[in-house]
């Protein structure tokens, strides 16, 4: 009977040891697991997996610069210029060289111009009245011109054109005295009066001064003072000390001059940049870049001057587009695009690496549905954020140590795959 006490006993102690161990094993592999998860949680935060799809796309290189616009100008500036001006072609208009930019008044103009003005009033009602309201053909004819233009420009926006059409009519108003003062007998007060206006339209003729263009290209009269500072005549003055001592501001919009004007070269001009990149350091001249200009085009570009300093390098770059667009501006913000390149874009959190003799090769996890696989690409380009990249040849593999067994079952990359971004595995 004590015996069986004893067994019992035991058999119960064991039972409670080995209840025991299984707890121990099972609060282990809870901690372990909980340690895991946690693990798993803080790799999340750190870097979070989500996915991406690859789509065909273009990655750039490229940095923003501050640019100095560097043009071929020739200012035109008469001896009159305190009496102010008349525009003859408008802002951005092609002139040939010799052609009529704009004149300085003369002076006394406005009192002169407003005498005129009453001596055409004063003429129309002393034809009227020595006519009896029956004008000549040629003077009804040019009445009409000048009513048909004033018609023609009410509802008109354009400087040049309402100049144009001023001064047509003006013409046509001293042709048409001119007329009637040849009909009308010496002595009569129509021809006084017309005598009057043609002594009155002299004295304006003669006092005024008219500027030509010295040179074909497109007229300005944004002038700032810079023509002969920033000319492409020497570029060996250029460096980073002698552009950020010019007081410009960048993105300012030169205004009007109202005393003189320049003829520019519409058909190329030069854009100087202080850089201290890689590239910008390694740059040639004769090198091929894209610059993105403020109104967002992307225009050809060629290295034409460097400049190297110990931390800095000025560059020179010539362009042949978008030469008129950029007359307002003599200091700007541009991007340089150094590269660009299209193709399968993934980005570079995407891509990890695996060690292959000595060789370290890219490859991407895929995702389709439940199942993942790795995929070995070829990086073509890279900038800070994306990729461009290509699958590898058979051949190519080979070549960097993998076996004709181990590419058996190699999988491909295609468009629109679902790819893991920040792969763990």
């Amino acid at each position: 009977m004590e015996n069986k006490q004893v067994k019992k006993k035991n058999k119960k102690k064991k039972n409670k040891v080995t209840t025991n161990k299984y707890l121990w094993i099972i609060s282990i592999l809870l901690v372990a697991m909980i340690a895991f998860i946690i693990y798993k949680i803080i790799i999340f935060i750190q870097n979070p997996t989500d996915t991406f799809t690859v789509e065909q796309g273009k990655i750039y290189q490229e940095e923003r610069a501050i640019s100095y616009i560097i043009r071929e100008e020739s200012i035109v500036k008469g001896s009159n210029y305190k009496n102010g001006m008349e525009q003859k072609k408008s802002e951005g208009e092609k002139v040939a060289k010799g052609d009529a930019i704009f004149r300085y008044y003369s002076n006394g103009e406005e009192a002169l111009t407003k005498k005129i003005q009453e001596l055409d009033v004063k003429i129309d009602e002393a034809m009227e009245k020595e006519d009896g309201g029956n004008l000549p053909g040629d003077i009804k004819t040019i009445e009409k011109q000048i009513q048909d233009k004033l018609s023609s420009i009410q509802r008109v926006n354009d400087m040049q054109i309402i100049r144009e059409a001023k001064k047509e009519i003006a013409n046509n108003i001293t042709k048409k005295a001119r007329i009637a003062g040849e009909l009308s007998s010496a002595g009569s007060y129509l021809k006084k009066l017309i005598d009057e206006r043609q002594k009155y339209e002299n004295e304006l003729n003669e006092g005024a001064e008219e500027l030509v263009a010295p040179i074909s290209g497109i007229v300005s009269y944004k002038v700032d003072g810079y023509e002969d500072v920033l000319t492409p005549k020497d570029f060996s003055k250029l460096n980073s000390e002698f552009l950020e001592s010019l007081e410009i501001k960048t993105g300012q919009v030169i205004a009007d001059n109202k005393e003189s004007a320049k003829i520019i070269n519409n058909f190329e001009c030069y854009i100087a940049c202080i850089l201290t990149s890689d590239q910008a350091k390694n740059a040639k001249e004769k090198d091929e870049v894209k610059l993105r200009l403020p109104n967002g085009q992307e225009i050809s570009a060629e290295v034409e001057y460097i400049s190297k300093e110990e931390e800095k390098v000025v560059l020179v770059f010539k362009i042949d587009k978008q030469v008129s667009e950029l007359t307002s501006y003599r200091k700007m913000s541009i991007d340089i695009i150094w590269w660009s390149d299209s193709g399968r874009k993934i980005p570079n959190d995407a891509i990890a690496y695996e060690q292959k003799g000595d060789n370290n090769i890219a490859y991407l996890v895929r995702i389709r549905g439940e199942y993942t696989d790795k995929i070995l690409i070829k990086i073509k380009r890279q900038n800070d954020k994306y990729s461009i990249v290509e699958n590898y040849t058979s051949k190519e593999l080979q070549e960097l140590g993998y076996t004709s067994e181990e590419l058996k079952n190699r999988s491909t990359l295609t468009l629109y795959d679902e790819i893991l971004r920040n792969p763990t595995e």
